[in-house]
């Protein structure tokens, strides 16, 4: 019979993997909400006031910008809870040094981390229709800690499932090629938070205007720097593409191939749907599903690299004098 601790853990291994993956669909759903406060122009919905909102603790929203920005404070605490929730499960169910220990605290400071940026944004006044460059840049930096969050809640769920542990340094070659693909994602999602902010402050009435506020040396840095964010995209995604279908080994029979496979039909729609964001002027909807697939393309990519970069346990023959001798890894 199997130690009492064994078989506990065998129990609620499954359900906590369970949670696990709800958190990291939950994170998702917050940050699309959050990217909805910013489309609407509702980051000003609760004033200049925080975590209050217009001076109150509990306030009953007169308006829809204070609906949308006080929904979002909520679900973004409570996103605080669950993660605190996710720690103390994590510490009861897995021993001491275990990789899901670490990984949920890694999360829940990044999520802290991604409260006082929207906490620094919400009390110095860079929400709403304000257009300064400490705004735009406060935005990218916003928007890179969210994929760092997300990774970090992909992680805990892909370890709790049974995924294997993986290394940065058994390849360094493999490591600093997906560590250049995965720089390309943060600049392009950093880009395109610019981006939008820009079609949210600077909305054009035509595709032709808006072509030519992006080349008018008057215009707003923020709209003047759209152009490069489809450019970082297109290259960013030919590399990770090529690196999956050029690289040794990358494309194995399994959880690698199928989550290559999804990698690039989510990178094929998100390159469709940045077109048709464009030639749409960027409508609120349309922002919204741009974004979805952002994050879900990182999701993707996170996993893909877990599986890539795995730590494989060498093979061993016996030699002449008994002594095992190590071949190569699996």
């Amino acid at each position: 019979m199997k130690p009492f601790r064994e078989m506990w853990h065998t129990a609620v291994s499954k359900p906590f993997a369970t949670y696990a993956w709800f958190l990291v669909a939950y994170t998702i759903a917050v940050i699309m909400w959050g990217a909805y406060v910013r489309a609407t122009g509702s980051g000003a919905g609760c004033g200049s006031h925080w975590p209050t909102c217009n001076g109150e603790i509990i306030h009953r929203p007169q308006q829809t910008e204070t609906f949308i920005e006080l929904t979002h404070r909520i679900t973004s605490a409570a996103l605080g809870i669950f993660s605190i929730i996710q720690i103390a499960l994590a510490w009861w169910l897995f021993p001491k040094g275990h990789i899901v220990r670490k990984a949920v605290l890694v999360a829940f400071g990044f999520t802290v981390f991604e409260g006082i940026l929207g906490a620094g944004l919400v009390i110095f006044e860079l929400v709403a229709y304000n257009t300064s460059t400490t705004r735009a840049v406060v935005i990218g930096l916003h928007l890179v800690n969210t994929l760092f969050l997300l990774g970090a809640y992909v992680l805990a769920a892909w370890w709790a499932s049974g995924g294997e542990k993986f290394s940065l340094r058994q390849n360094p070659r493999l490591t600093r090629l997906l560590g250049v693909g995965f720089a390309g994602l943060l600049v392009v999602s950093a880009f395109g938070a610019i981006t939008a902010l820009g079609n949210t402050l600077f909305p054009a009435d035509s595709l032709a205007e808006g072509i030519a506020q992006d080349f008018n040396p008057d215009s707003h840095f923020a709209v003047r720097l759209r152009i490069w964010h489809p450019v970082i995209a297109i290259v960013t995604s030919a590399y990770i593409i090529a690196l999956m279908f050029g690289g040794e080994n990358l494309r194995e029979p399994g959880r690698m191939r199928i989550l290559s496979n999804g990698l690039v039909t989510v990178i094929g729609l998100q390159l469709l749907g940045g077109f048709v964001n464009v030639a749409l002027l960027a409508p609120v909807w349309m922002q919204m599903v741009h974004l979805l697939l952002a994050d879900v393309m990182w999701v993707l990519m996170v996993c893909y690299t877990a599986v890539v970069l795995r730590v494989r346990e060498p093979l061993f023959v016996t030699q002449s004098d008994g002594q095992p001798a190590k071949l190569r890894a699996k």
